[in-house]
């Protein structure tokens, strides 16, 4: 082991910084989530990431850069041709996409597909189109608690979501349904990247409430990331909130649902006081689902408050042998048009206790900086067919 004993990876899901040389080409030129976050609000009270050097690293509106910020800091650009969720977090584990999964938020699902879902669960599908999760809810969930119906969408995102009442539809028959949903769509011309359960509860439009027991049904990673290595090694990968799903159970040793983002929070700051070897990968999801998705700068903000506040609890119980790596998987321009993810550059904030000083760093090409860092980390050398260079030593 060469420096750190415990490294925390804290995924601010969609917090991009800035939009990607060739974001034009995925329709997003000009798109800044931080930047035009802060320019969206009046008060932006951030003093943790303020005084890591968030500012430093990205002109805020209300948010000073400090003369001696706590972290190193730079932006990664994303090296796979895609902007969600999973090819951003396994492109951190090593693996480069270059065939973004399917999508079919113009279209919605083909109808062989949909007569396919209807025959293996017995259920019919209704909705089947692109649409905001409370949105569509408010317009069907009355006819899916009276007809046992169910509510199939899909968002610009490469997904499957199918919604049902935890009271009326039963959360077992929802994830039974889902896995139905995981096989069929594992064809390639209908191959997307997650299926998503997404219960509710309530009983008429207005009243429905999306619940935590939410579920992830992705693909597999396409090869050995970073985390196979570490579990192969002996050393611990702690997944908080959705990164299990995302890897589906590959390289993670133990497994921790997150309620919120708030709440991954409270279960990274207990994580301080287990005395692990390895690595604490976190997804705050939040961000995206909550805020970014809906186009909400001001909600968004204000989650980035709350988990400053939250940060603010975190960095006095880092030890010396601690290692904390903020950063994001793409971004989601609140500001926007659409409600897709948008094609941007992420932070890279990097903080130790034992670090003497703060600095800027140079724009990394990839996020798989982070993967073969933290492998470098252990002495151990990132799994074939996979990107990253490490830069341990610029985090020492």
């Amino acid at each position: 082991m060469k420096k750190y004993r415990r490294i925390f990876v804290v995924v601010l899901d969609s917090l991009g910084a800035g939009a990607m040389d060739d974001a034009a080409q995925y329709g997003d030129a000009g798109t800044d989530t931080l930047g035009h976050i802060s320019a969206s609000v009046e008060r932006f009270t951030i003093p943790n990431l303020q005084k890591l050097g968030l500012a430093n690293l990205h002109p805020l509106k209300q948010v000073a850069p400090v003369e001696h910020p706590l972290a190193r800091y730079t932006t990664l650009r994303e090296a796979s041709y895609a902007k969600d969720t999973m090819t951003g977090h396994w492109e951190m584990m090593g693996l480069r996409t270059t065939v973004p999964f399917k999508t079919f938020k113009d279209t919605g699902f083909p109808p062989e597909l949909i007569a396919e879902l209807e025959r293996q669960t017995g259920h019919k599908c209704i909705g089947n189109k692109s649409a905001s999760g409370t949105v569509i809810l408010d317009e069907l969930g009355e006819e899916e608690i009276a007809t046992g119906h169910m509510i199939v969408y899909t968002s610009a995102d490469s997904v499957l979501q199918i919604c049902g009442n935890e009271e009326t539809f039963d959360l077992q028959e929802l994830y039974r349904c889902c896995e139905i949903a995981r096989k069929i769509t594992m064809r390639d011309e209908w191959k997307v990247g997650r299926v998503i359960a997404r219960p509710y509860v309530g009983k008429k439009r207005g009243e429905f409430v999306r619940t935590s027991n939410r579920h992830d049904y992705a693909v597999k990673p396409t090869g050995r990331t970073a985390l196979n290595v570490l579990k192969d090694a002996g050393f611990d990968v702690i997944s908080i909130g959705k990164i299990n799903d995302i890897f589906v159970g590959e390289g993670i040793t133990e497994a921790q649902k997150s309620k919120s983002s708030v709440h991954g929070m409270e279960q990274t700051i207990a994580m301080t006081q287990r005395d692990f070897t390895g690595l604490c990968f976190v997804n705050l999801v939040d961000f995206d689902a909550l805020w970014g998705h809906r186009r909400n700068p001001i909600g968004y903000a204000q989650e980035i408050e709350r988990f400053d506040k939250k940060l603010g609890e975190l960095l006095p119980l880092l030890r010396k042998e601690d290692l904390l790596i903020l950063t994001a998987d793409h971004g989601n321009d609140p500001t926007h048009t659409g409600t897709d993810h948008t094609r941007e550059r992420v932070p890279f904030l990097a903080y130790s206790p034992s670090m003497q000083e703060g600095r800027r760093l140079e724009e990394k090409p990839t996020f798989a900086v982070i993967g073969a860092s933290v492998l470098d980390n252990f002495d151990l050398t990132m799994p074939e067919n996979t990107i990253g260079t490490s830069i341990l030593p610029e985090l020492i």
